[in-house]
């Protein structure tokens, strides 16, 4: 690791992640490469290889950042959950992700990848966000309906985690992909993230007694 304060080791790995969010947004997986990286903050390549290894431990690491922010946003719901109906709570938890593009891209189009290529270490600090995530959701339903049954809860996290998977190609086409579907005429919708989250979760939300 490279020399200085905490406080400046932080600062670098948030300009390089902040680096690399803008370029994946607009060139995506294959368009972010340390060099490309390098040019856009004041740090040489070899500099920004004291802090990540590969352009894949940029991502996880913009993603885990993701995961984290997500996770408060989940736990700020514990407590309100207990006066919430279903409808409420669905609302409440689909506007945590309204504005998770970056997550949920990632998560849908390139984890594979970048796990791949990640160091083990790297790739555990995101599995603990995973892990917290799910215990944040656990605890939400646990508030909302307090006798809700561990399979429940079980089977409602796997279920919303596998949705979380493959959501983000239904919410955004590429124009390639929108003069494909023209010529195939196949027709089809491009709904929000949140409202695909809110009908999601709407069908997977128990019914309290």
């Amino acid at each position: 690791m490279p020399k200085g304060s905490p406080e400046l080791t932080e600062k670098r790995k948030n300009e390089i992640l902040d680096a690399c969010e803008k370029i994946y947004r607009i060139q995506g997986f294959y368009g972010v490469t340390i060099k490309e990286i390098s040019t856009e903050i004041s740090l040489t390549r070899p500099a920004i290889y004291n802090y990540f290894e590969t352009k894949e431990e940029i991502l996880l690491g913009l993603l885990s950042r993701e995961y984290e922010e997500w996770c408060v946003e989940l736990e700020k719901l514990i407590v309100p959950a207990k006066v919430l109906n279903r409808t409420g709570l669905s609302a409440q938890m689909a506007h945590t992700l309204e504005d998770k593009e970056t997550l949920l891209r990632i998560l849908n189009m390139n984890l594979f990848e970048i796990e791949q290529n990640s160091r083990v270490e790297r790739l555990a600090e995101f599995k603990k966000l995973f892990q917290r995530s799910v215990t944040a959701m656990n605890e939400i339903l646990k508030a909302y309906k307090p006798d809700v049954a561990d399979l429940e809860c079980e089977e409602f996290y796997e279920t919303f985690s596998a949705f979380l998977f493959g959501v983000f190609p239904f919410t955004k086409h590429t124009e390639k992909q929108k003069e494909a579907m023209e010529l195939a005429n196949v027709k089809m919708n491009e709904p929000g993230i949140y409202d695909m989250v809110d009908r999601c979760l709407l069908k997977l939300i128990p019914e309290k007694k």
